[in-house]
C-alpha cells in the first residue's frame, strides 16, 4: 500500500518576491529524491497539483510553484489571458524564480538535495528544459511540449539527461523545433532522448480538457517520465 501523502502551501523569497508553492510528498522522514513540476500557462492549476500528488504517490517530494506569484498569483482559463500572463513573465525572472525554488527544496529536511528532477508542460515545459542549461543542481529532466531555445547555445550547458515528450500534431512547438533539440543535443553530445506522439495535439497530458487529452498518449508519457526519473533519481 501506497504511503499516505502530505500536502502543504509552502512561501519562501525570490529576492524581493514572495513565491508560493504546492507541496506533496510521502509521510516520512527518509530522505527522499524531489520533482520540481513547473506549470502550463494558466497558473497553478489543480491538474498541475494533481501532477504533484502522483509523484508524491511514487515516492517523491514533489513541489509545484506558482510561477505567476510575481504577477500576483494569477490563474486563469482565458487563452488569451494565460498568453499575456506567459509573455508578462520574463524568461530571467521565471528561471531566477526556480533558482530559488530548487534553493527551497534542498533544505526540506526530507529531501535528498543530491537528487533533484524537473518536469513541466507547455510553457512548463520549456522551463524544464531550460532550467538546468542554467542549474547543475538538476539531475533529470522531463519536458512536456516546450519551447526549444534558438539558438541552440544554452544547451552546451545542458547539466542532466532529458527526456522530451512532444505530441506530432502540436500547434504551438514544431516539428522542425523537435527536431532542433535533437541536433543540439547531438552537437553539444548531451544525453537525451525524444519521444514523439503521432496524432496527439500539444498539451495532450491535460486529463482535464478533453478537447486535447489522449489518453493512450498520456499513458505512456506518464510510464516512460516515472522510469526516466527512477532511473536517473532513485
Amino acid at each position: 500500500m501506497a504511503a499516505s501523502i502530505r500536502e502543504t502551501t509552502v512561501q519562501y523569497q525570490s529576492g524581493i518576491v514572495g513565491m508560493k508553492a504546492f507541496m506533496a510528498a510521502p509521510q516520512t522522514k527518509d530522505k527522499r529524491p524531489a520533482v520540481l513540476i513547473v506549470q502550463e500557462w494558466w497558473g497553478l492549476t489543480d491538474h498541475i497539483k494533481d501532477i504533484a500528488r502522483r509523484y508524491a504517490a511514487e515516492g517523491y517530494v514533489a513541489m509545484a510553484p506558482d510561477l505567476y506569484s510575481r504577477l500576483g498569483h494569477a490563474l486563469t482559463t482565458d487563452a488569451g489571458e494565460a498568453g499575456r500572463l506567459m509573455n508578462t513573465l520574463k524568461q530571467g525572472d521565471g528561471l531566477a524564480d526556480l533558482n530559488a525554488t530548487v534553493a527551497y527544496l534542498k533544505s526540506v529536511p526530507e529531501v535528498d538535495a543530491t537528487r533533484i528532477g524537473i518536469t513541466g508542460f507547455c510553457m512548463g515545459g520549456s522551463y524544464a528544459l531550460m532550467l538546468p542549461c542554467v542549474n547543475a543542481e538538476i539531475k533529470a529532466a522531463v519536458p512536456f511540449y516546450g519551447q526549444v531555445p534558438n539558438p541552440d547555445t544554452p544547451i552546451q550547458n545542458l547539466a542532466c539527461p532529458v527526456l522530451y515528450l512532444y505530441g506530432e500534431d502540436d500547434g504551438w512547438i514544431t516539428k522542425a523545433d523537435v527536431q532542433r533539440l535533437a541536433a543540439g543535443l547531438k552537437k553539444y553530445n548531451k544525453a537525451g532522448e525524444i519521444k514523439t506522439y503521432p496524432g496527439a495535439p500539444h498539451a495532450f497530458f491535460r486529463d482535464t480538457d478533453p478537447s486535447v487529452y489522449r489518453p493512450e498518449a498520456a499513458k505512456d508519457a506518464w510510464v516512460r517520465a516515472k522510469g526516466f526519473f527512477k532511473q536517473h533519481l532513485g
